[in-house]
């Protein structure tokens, strides 16, 4: 029996807990998908989902200290999604995450990368990423404006658009934020990397290469990784590996930058 002590603290737990989000689905040419969500490993069968599976209930999010084993790839003990996305390339994407608080504040990329095969069985560990879209701190600080707060003004989504060139085939689409809220500390960074299955129709040619690992994007001594959100800085270096290609910034999408 749970003491009287713990039951008086479940009302502040809950909501920490329910803090953070996850993407619930997925929009293609204006067609909802729906996402993973961790309770559906309780279902038999499990539905299908392009969205991979991972063991996030909380909501939880990958430590710097993780930042070089196999969950910052697609969370948390993460499982290939058993369906597809098709879509053509060029077309927007948004993804639809359940919640996201306004105080996590941090830079949010988007990363592709072939399947080689089918995505629905690809060895996690062998994917090679290129980082196609990022967007991180416009202006001022402690904690000022960043495009985490865009995506809380749009109704908690993020629309990406898939490389207007990029050659068809199958490809795993790797969306993440990283909150800075506790990044002042050592390991305080939050990673929430969501993964989903494409199947890229079009005339595209492009063929990707020069990608990366994820276990080799961040390392927690990254200035942009441990970062003091509540401080009197005057810039943010986005960590990770650069955009491939850059696509000259539309200014209405503030700190985006596109592969093209």
């Amino acid at each position: 029996m749970y003491s009287l002590s713990y039951l008086s603290l479940l009302p502040l737990l809950l909501p920490l807990v329910a803090a953070h989000g996850h993407v619930t689905g997925i929009v293609v040419d204006g067609k909802w998908y729906t996402g993973w969500n961790a309770e559906m490993k309780y279902q038999n069968p499990i539905p299908p989902t392009a969205g991979w599976q991972a063991d996030n209930l909380d909501n939880g999010f990958i430590t710097p200290s993780d930042f070089a084993a196999a969950n910052i790839i697609c969370h948390k003990d993460a499982k290939n999604g058993n369906a597809y996305i098709t879509a053509k390339a060029g077309s927007k994407v948004t993804f639809q995450w359940n919640t996201w608080p306004v105080s996590h504040k941090g830079p949010v990329f988007d990363y592709i990368a072939p399947c080689n095969g089918e995505c629905t069985t690809v060895d996690k560990t062998s994917l090679q990423f290129t980082k196609f879209v990022q967007g991180a701190w416009i202006s001022g600080n402690n904690p000022g404006s960043w495009v985490t707060d865009d995506l809380v003004k749009s109704n908690n989504s993020w629309t990406t658009t898939i490389p207007s060139g990029i050659a068809p085939g199958n490809y795993v689409i790797r969306h993440e934020i990283i909150a800075l809220h506790a990044a002042g500390q050592t390991n305080g960074a939050q990673a929430y990397p969501q993964c989903v299955n494409f199947k890229i129709e079009g005339s595209g040619t492009q063929t990707l290469s020069g990608g990366a690992k994820a276990t080799t994007f961040y390392k927690a001594s990254d200035p942009g990784i441990k970062f003091d959100l509540y401080s009197k800085f005057t810039g943010y270096t986005i960590p990770g590996p650069a955009l491939q290609t850059l696509k000259k910034r539309d200014e209405r999408e503030h700190a985006r930058e596109w592969v093209e």
